[in-house]
């Protein structure tokens, strides 16, 4: 069992130590076999850890666990200070993989212990030996590395409570979306959005929620574009939150929610609709265990994906599988060249003289257009982008989509497609996935009628109609790789 804190000093007029103490209590007195302090950002203070576990081991008879995040740089001495007030187990890494948002290093905390009541007992000579391995193959994921910033550790989070698994989170998001130098708004309105949202813990899966809403509200403004898990939250689906929610806040998110309009008041469970035979029914043709079923079950759209993948019925894109030490060691090589001004070799080329057989061609690539030369030994030159393409282009050859989806797409549309006047388009405001479409060729819509449902960030999102209108085109089918700027949907006004 574990529960979350969630801002320094305990957590200010909410999270209180006697907040905690009597939470604990509820624990243990439902069964809990021990109970795990989750400082999910690294932001319990040395002395408040001291503080809190103190009175935690004088309330209770279960061990006490502390798992702290090293992102401030406070983790190594919270942890210290925590085993001087008994704690019985803190959460450590290989040093490979610690600090940054990760967790302190075990090695330097075993041997600060060797020899005192507190020993661990670990063998830090096999410790050592485990770093060797890890350091060895470690740079087949420095891909992941947060690399916005030159510091390891990350002291603003003081400020803007961000936890270390959802620093990633933010910046891999933001990088999609080509707004990474938004990242400090972000950080700026993620307390803003939290407070407003009754200070839900920031861990999984209340960090994403209430980050992602944090950078909807930055990218296109406060709460206009709203997923469809905080509507659940802020209805009651995940349970009754710390703090009151906003109540504009409240109201705006729940205008129009199909669940209704007035937050619950009951157990959410009670309204949950049994999903597992519903789930079982959509995997028959391919799930071989209950693990499948449940994969599927959580993670409809990206399950599925990846259910194909496994079984060989879609061949897995070369974006998710992963590089091999070789391709690194060739990178390294690609890095080495190009600081020593090595990586472009000048070469001679000799361009034979025109023929008198040289045909042009217009080679249409999405919004762009090439102008090329070719002549019959196999020649070509080309001369572009042109730019204002001609008035009777022809039609863009529809574009490959980034990995293969579950259902064909219905068609695709460039970034840029321009559209005639009196029509507007739906254009995909961050990377993702279509899961469906709520509207079909022909139907009429009203503006803010729900057009598509898009999974991104690792959310529902809603796209709402721009305009009244009648929907022209459709551009994707369920299950198609997007990116920022595709059009979804064109509507004639």
């Amino acid at each position: 069992m574990s529960f979350s804190l969630t801002e320094s000093k305990i957590g200010g007029p909410v999270f209180t130590i006697d907040y905690w103490v009597k939470k604990a209590r509820i624990f243990e007195d439902m069964g809990a076999h021990s109970l795990c302090i989750k400082d999910m950002a690294g932001l319990l203070s040395p002395f408040d850890a001291y503080d809190l576990v103190k009175a935690l081991k004088a309330a209770l008879k279960i061990p006490i666990e502390l798992h702290t995040h090293y992102t401030s740089g406070m983790a190594s001495m919270t942890c210290l200070k925590a085993v001087e007030a008994g704690v019985d187990i803190i959460d450590t890494c290989l040093a490979p993989y610690a600090l940054r948002s990760s967790q302190p290093a075990i090695e330097p905390i075993v041997a600060t212990l060797q020899g005192t009541e507190r020993d661990t007992g670990l063998d830090l000579k096999a410790l050592l030996k485990l770093d060797e391995y890890f350091e060895h193959v470690g740079p087949k994921y420095r891909d992941f590395l947060d690399t916005s910033k030159m510091s390891v550790i990350d002291t603003a989070v003081l400020s803007h409570q961000v936890p270390g698994g959802m620093t990633t989170n933010l910046v891999s998001q933001l990088r999609e979306a080509d707004a990474l130098d938004r990242l400090h708004e972000v950080h700026e309105e993620l307390p803003r959005t939290r407070k407003e949202l009754g200070y839900p813990p920031l861990v999984t899966p209340t960090s994403q929620i209430v980050g992602i809403q944090a950078v909807q509200n930055v990218l296109f403004g406060r709460y206009k574009m709203v997923s469809g898990q905080v509507k659940d939250y802020v209805y009651g689906m995940y349970g009754r939150p710390p703090a009151p929610i906003d109540a504009e806040v409240q109201k705006t998110i729940l205008k129009g929610y199909e669940k209704g309009e007035k937050p619950i008041t009951c157990r959410a469970a009670d309204l949950l609709e049994p999903e597992m035979e519903k789930a079982k029914d959509a995997t028959k043709n391919i799930a071989k265990d209950i693990g499948d079923v449940l994969i599927y079950a959580l993670y409809p759209q990206t399950g599925m994906r990846y259910l194909r993948w496994k079984y060989g019925l879609e061949p897995v894109p070369d974006s998710v599988k992963p590089k091999t030490l070789e391709e690194v060691e060739r990178e390294n090589e690609l890095i080495k060249k190009a600081k020593e001004g090595k990586l472009v070799e000048k070469v001679e080329k000799v361009i034979p003289v025109k023929g008198p057989g040289v045909r042009t061609f217009n080679v249409y690539v999405e919004d762009e257009y090439y102008k090329v030369e070719v002549e019959p030994t196999g020649a070509a030159s080309v001369t572009g982008p042109v730019a204002g393409a001609p008035s009777q282009a022809a039609p863009a050859v529809p574009r490959p989509e980034a990995a293969p989806a579950p259902v064909k797409a219905a068609g695709t549309a460039p970034a840029a497609a321009p559209v005639a006047e009196g029509e507007v388009a739906v254009m995909v405001p961050m990377p993702g996935t279509v899961i469906r479409y709520e509207v079909k060729e022909g139907d009429s819509v009203k503006s803010g009628d729900i057009v598509v449902l898009l999974e991104a960030m690792k959310m529902e999102n809603a796209i709402p109609s721009p305009a009244d209108g009648v929907i022209k085109s459709v551009n994707y089918g369920p299950g198609a790789s997007v990116k920022k700027g595709d059009v979804l949907v064109v509507i004639a006004k």
